[in-house]
């Protein structure tokens, strides 16, 4: 069988392109991203699209030509730079499946998600728009709702409560005592390839949850526990501090952060992520409780490490971001003078006034570059050059400045490891 899986490089899509590679199935992966993509899973072949260019059923027919399922992993969790929900929810789902209707590819799975019934949020509007375009058409289609996807994997929500779980003597948490029914990535892969098969059910809307109704507080004890680290008791956030940060996490979206921690998850989390009648029987089994699947994944120091360091990266960023702004507006400005005096002799002071104007220029452009997500990696690429040729050049012109009790140049190496530090972090998934 040749399946067509768009967004197989996700957390869903990637365990769904790994079972479906066991079962023998021709694989063929589509998104945005799919060069990193292909050095991870090379027994799929790959195709780069933008969902935001596919809103006509002609845009998708050439990736159907002897296709004969399609499977959708594609979703976003709420608008940025990156991401229009309504493309990758409704308009080019929707010309998606119009595609196979006219190219005679029954076979549709569509992955939505549980605890949008009610939910006024675009993330819940452009989802629900997307099951009832799929279930006006005459395709063989199921549509399966997980609950909070877990896995030994974590992106975007799941990334979130390791670090909460992770947090140093404490469990910071909000709607702690809210029900979040979770449901591991295995079990909607597993899910996904029984309704591939010829026997299947279709035209039908499953949810995928585990029976036990898991508060989010449990489930953040539970991932510690799994962390292996000490004990700590859940704390409730105040809730303007809460919507502070989402406020904050909304607004630097424009500038291509996706933060897990936005107005959209508060909702979600507000409402619960409950199912309705559990159903087992596509899966042949009632998936799997959360003791169970955390048993089947050890933790080892990779896990805490990542938990330690989720919140680190956004500090780390934001302190080298106001590093770099400060040294080129202080260089700019108050600071000129004594950066001029230092530098000359031995040279002449036009030459050193031009020289640290140019470096504080530089340092003001590399730390705009380092707020935009896109613009971020060669930005600290930057910052570690910028900080090798200051030290190279100070050091040739200015040797005395090593001995300088203010550090000038030793500030500079902590500063350069840092960036280093940050880039080695920059992976989202």
């Amino acid at each position: 069988m040749r399946v067509l899986v768009i967004g197989g490089y996700g957390l869903i899509g990637g365990y769904v392109m790994a079972r479906l590679h066991r079962q023998g199935c021709a694989l063929v992966g589509a998104g945005r991203e799919v060069d990193p993509a292909a050095r991870r899973m090379p027994y799929a072949s790959w195709t780069r699209l933008d969902l935001r260019d596919m809103d006509e059923p002609a845009a998708w027919a050439p990736l159907l030509g002897g296709v004969d399922a399609v499977v959708n992993c594609a979703g976003a969790l709420q608008e940025s730079p990156r991401d229009d929900l309504a493309a990758a929810h409704l308009t080019a789902i929707r010309a998606l499946y119009q595609a196979c209707a006219g190219a005679g590819v029954r076979r549709v799975v569509h992955v939505s998600a549980l605890g949008i019934g009610g939910e006024a949020t675009p993330f819940a509007k452009t989802k629900r728009a997307a099951e009832a375009a799929l279930a006006g058409l005459d395709l063989d289609w199921l549509i399966l709702r997980p609950g909070l996807v877990l896995a030994p994997a974590a992106y975007g929500g799941s990334a979130l409560l390791r670090a909460l779980a992770g947090f140093p003597a404490l469990i910071p948490a909000i709607h702690a005592d809210q029900v979040v029914q979770v449901v591991s990535a295995d079990d909607v892969a597993e899910a996904v390839a029984r309704a591939l098969a010829a026997s299947a059910a279709s035209r039908q809307t499953i949810e995928l949850a585990a029976s036990e109704r898991t508060t989010l507080g449990e489930i953040l004890v539970a991932l510690r526990v799994w962390l292996g680290l000490p004990p700590a008791r859940i704390v409730a956030l105040p809730l303007p501090l809460v919507r502070l940060g989402a406020f904050l996490a909304d607004a630097i979206a424009p500038l291509g952060w996706r933060s897990p921690m936005r107005s959209t998850t508060l909702a979600q989390l507000a409402a619960g992520i409950e199912a309705g009648a559990c159903r087992g029987d596509l899966l042949g089994r009632t998936p799997e409780p959360l003791q169970a699947m955390l048993a089947r994944w050890p933790s080892g120091v990779q896990e805490r490490w990542f938990a330690r360091a989720y919140f680190l990266k956004p500090l780390g960023l934001v302190t080298l971001i106001g590093f770099w702004l400060a040294s080129g507006v202080l260089g700019m400005t108050i600071g000129s003078a004594g950066a001029v005096a230092r530098l000359s002799p031995p040279l002449a002071p036009a030459l050193a006034h031009a020289a640290v104007v140019a470096g504080a220029a530089v340092d003001i452009a590399l730390a705009f570059a380092c707020a935009f997500r896109r613009t971020a990696p060669w930005a600290l690429k930057g910052m570690v050059a910028v900080s090798a040729a200051y030290l190279v050049a100070a050091t040739l012109v200015r040797p005395g400045l090593w001995a300088d009790p203010l550090g000038p140049l030793v500030k500079a190496i902590p500063a350069a490891v840092l960036a280093l530090v940050m880039l080695a972090v920059m992976d989202e998934r």
